[in-house]
């Protein structure tokens, strides 16, 4: 079995950032509601005229430099995002690898909404095990603002901007951790209960304004007990399977979509609170950069040390989740 190790991560955090308090200039609501009910205090927005893609750059570039490698080196570029620069072509992938000065090299989007990163993780190992010799570029990258209905409090408060990257390569013994395993998974059945549309499932004409289903809709109650039970399942799978217990993991980080969420997955898990990493307060729901966010910033505060053992999940629109786990 090919070993599969992580070279480098980065990640990147527009500069404004957005308290509660602001938001409730746009919309009727207030810090307490905000805080009591998903645990989010703040959350950081793309300037105008700074794009998803150039969000996507920024993460990428300090991924390369975190593992010592120049983009001339990379062989794939995975982009994550639900949230692309254009709908159907070109894809942020291939912006990004513009930016970036890799040309010639396979570049496209995943379209797994949160789970975007995890799916990513789990196409690199399939990737990697057919070429070995691959340097994967794996990017996170969200412009979820650009997408929201900022009269609509039940998801206005909820989401922001920002990106992650990871730069993967098979049997090398000097990356900063290895990817012990991964496992996504799927199902469609309610997918109606989250959405952020713009598609071809309506037709627009020239002239015509923007409907409702543009922007992100959500049942939230019935999209938390969905997420709690698969996030939960997940987690006992991915242990069952290396043969692990609860006990064993060092650090656990969740996607930060909700406080309330990441709590009750913590609760049914049984896992210490001084084992769970949380940034949401911070950065709100970054859908597929949640994950990448989180890791950087857990490395960068000390929270990962050599030989611990990572745990991380997630759940998005579709609905997708997965987890994946790490040794450091």
């Amino acid at each position: 079995m090919t070993a599969i190790h992580i070279l480098g991560f980065g990640a990147y955090t527009p500069e404004r950032r957005m308290s509660n308090d602001e938001l409730t200039r746009l919309v009727d609501t207030s810090d307490e509601w905000i805080v009591s009910r998903s645990g989010i205090r703040a959350r950081h927005v793309l300037a105008d005229g700074e794009q998803n893609s150039d969000a996507g750059t920024k993460a990428a570039l300090q991924a390369l430099e975190h593992a010592n490698i120049s983009p001339e080196s990379i062989t794939h570029v995975l982009t994550a995002t639900c949230t692309p620069d254009y709908l159907c072509c070109p894809s942020t992938a291939c912006i990004i690898s513009s930016n970036l000065g890799i040309h010639g090299e396979m570049a496209f989007d995943i379209s797994a909404a949160c789970s975007g990163f995890i799916y990513g993780l789990d196409l690199a190992k399939g990737i990697l095990s057919h070429s070995p010799d691959a340097n994967i570029l794996l990017v996170a990258t969200e412009a979820l603002t650009r997408r929201i209905n900022w009269q609509d409090r039940g998801t206005s408060v909820l989401f922001g901007d920002g990106a992650g990257a990871m730069i993967l390569g098979a049997g090398s013994s000097t990356g900063k951790a290895q990817l012990i395993d991964s496992k996504c998974r799927a199902d469609g059945a309610q997918h109606l209960l989250l959405t952020v549309g713009g598609g071809s499932n309506h037709r627009y004409e020239p002239g015509d304004a923007v409907q409702p289903d543009f922007y992100i809709q959500m049942q939230g109650r019935e999209v938390f007990k969905v997420a709690v039970r698969s996030l939960t399942a997940i987690c006992r799978e991915i242990l069952s399977r290396n043969e692990l217990e609860v006990g064993d993991i060092d650090l656990f980080i969740p996607h930060q979509a909700n406080l309330r969420i990441i709590e009750a997955v913590g609760s049914r898990l049984a896992m210490p609170h001084d084992r769970i990493f949380v940034n949401v307060d911070e950065h709100g729901n970054t859908s597929a950069a949640s994950i990448p966010l989180a890791l950087r910033e857990a490395w960068e505060l000390g929270r990962i040390q050599p030989g611990m053992k990572v745990l991380l999940s997630t759940f998005g629109g579709g609905f997708t989740w997965g987890a994946a786990l790490l040794q450091f």
